[in-house]
C-alpha cells in the first residue's frame, strides 16, 4: 500500500535523479561584465554634502512620487530610507558629541543612498521576464512595469537592497532610480544633481566621473580646489573650495564588479552604510546556475516526469484490487 511518505520519497529521489542526469555538466562562474564605454552614472561626495536635501525633494517631484510620513503631524516629507516612493535618500552617520563633520569620532557625516546601476546588476540577472534591463550603452538599470509580474526577485537579489516594491497598492510595482532618462529628452539630466548647491552630486560619464573622483583624493587635505556642479562637462557652475579629508578609495570603482555611481567619504564606508563586497559580481555565478537548471524548462520537466512516473507506478486502479478485500462486495 503506497502512503504519503513512500509517494514523496519517491517522488524525490526519481526526480533528482533525473535532474541530476539532466544538468549533469558542471556550472561555472562567467566573467563578470564590465561598465560600458559610454556608461552614465553619478559622483557622490560626502564630503561636499550638507545634508540639505533638496535632491531627495527634486528627486521625488522628477519622478512624480507622492510624500511619505515619519512623524506623527504629516507636515512635511519625511522617508527614512529608499522604497517604492523614494529612490533617492541622504541618511546621516553620528557617532559621540557629533561635533566635526565628516570626523568618525565625535563627528557626523552624509551619505547618498539610491540605485548605484552596477556593471553586473543582479536584478536584471534575477528578473524572469526582462523587467529590468540595462542599456547597453548607458548603461543605466531601468524598470519596465509592463513586463514585471511582481515576484520581487530583483528585490531579494540586489546587495544594495535599492528596488523596492510598492506593497500598498493592488497593481503595486517596482520603484528605483533610473538616472531621470526619462528627462534626457528634454535637455534635462539627474534632478539630485541638478538641484545640488554644493556639487555634493555630479552627473556624468562614469569614466569622467573616476578621474575627478581620483583627482580629488590625491589633492591635500585642506588645500584649495575646484569644484564643478551639475553636469561634468556642461554649463561651468564650478566654486573654489577646501579639500577634504578623504579615504583613498573610491567606492564603486571595483564594488561588485564596478558601479556607475561613484562615492567618496572621509568616514569609513562600512560606518556609513555602504556594503563591504568583493570585486566580483553575485550574477556571474547566479545567472549560470539558473540557466543550467532551467535553460530549456529542463529541471522542472525532469521532477515532473520523475513525480509522474512514481504516481502510476504506485497509484492502483479500483478495479484491481482483490474481490476478497475487507468492505468489498
Amino acid at each position: 500500500m503506497t502512503t504519503r511518505r513512500n509517494f514523496l520519497k519517491g517522488a524525490l529521489a526519481s526526480g533528482a535523479a533525473v535532474s541530476s542526469a539532466a544538468i549533469a555538466p558542471p556550472v561555472c562562474a562567467r566573467e563578470t561584465k564590465s561598465r560600458p564605454p559610454e556608461a552614465l552614472g553619478l559622483l557622490y561626495d560626502a564630503t561636499l554634502c550638507v545634508g540639505c536635501k533638496a535632491c531627495v525633494a527634486a528627486c521625488k517631484a522628477a519622478n512624480d512620487n507622492p510624500p511619505e510620513f515619519s512623524t506623527a503631524d504629516h507636515l512635511w516629507d519625511t522617508p527614512l530610507d529608499t522604497s517604492g516612493y523614494t529612490f533617492n535618500i541622504i541618511k546621516m552617520y553620528r557617532n559621540g558629541t557629533m561635533e566635526t563633520k565628516d570626523a568618525e569620532v565625535n563627528g557626523f557625516a552624509f551619505m547618498k543612498t539610491s540605485c548605484m546601476h552596477c556593471a553586473d546588476p543582479s536584478c536584471v540577472s534575477a528578473c524572469p521576464v526582462t523587467a529590468m534591463v540595462k542599456d547597453p550603452v548607458t548603461g543605466i538599470v531601468s524598470y519596465d512595469p509592463d513586463a514585471c509580474v511582481g515576484c520581487r526577485y530583483c528585490v531579494v537579489a540586489c546587495p544594495f537592497g535599492i528596488p523596492k516594491y510598492q506593497y500598498d497598492s493592488p497593481t503595486g510595482k517596482i520603484g528605483k532610480c533610473e538616472l531621470c532618462r526619462h528627462r534626457y529628452e528634454d535637455g534635462h539630466y539627474s534632478a539630485c544633481a541638478e538641484v545640488c548647491p554644493t556639487g555634493a552630486t555630479l552627473y556624468g560619464r562614469t569614466a569622467d566621473l573616476l578621474a575627478e573622483a581620483k583627482r580629488r583624493i590625491a589633492l591635500a587635505p585642506g588645500s584649495m580646489t575646484v569644484y564643478p556642479r551639475g553636469k561634468l562637462g556642461g554649463p561651468d557652475q564650478s566654486y573654489e573650495g577646501p579639500v577634504g579629508n578623504y579615504l583613498q578609495h573610491v567606492y564603486g570603482e571595483t564594488e561588485y564588479g564596478g558601479t556607475q555611481v561613484l562615492k567618496l567619504s572621509a568616514v569609513t564606508f562600512a560606518k556609513v552604510g555602504m556594503p563591504d563586497l568583493k570585486p566580483e559580481a553575485a550574477a556571474a555565478l547566479s545567472e549560470n546556475i539558473q540557466n543550467a537548471l532551467y535553460g530549456g524548462l529542463i529541471m522542472p520537466i525532469a521532477v515532473l516526469a520523475g513525480m509522474t512516473y512514481v504516481a502510476k507506478r504506485n497509484v492502483h486502479h479500483e478495479d484491481d484490487e482483490p474481490a476478497d478485500k475487507p468492505g468489498k462486495e
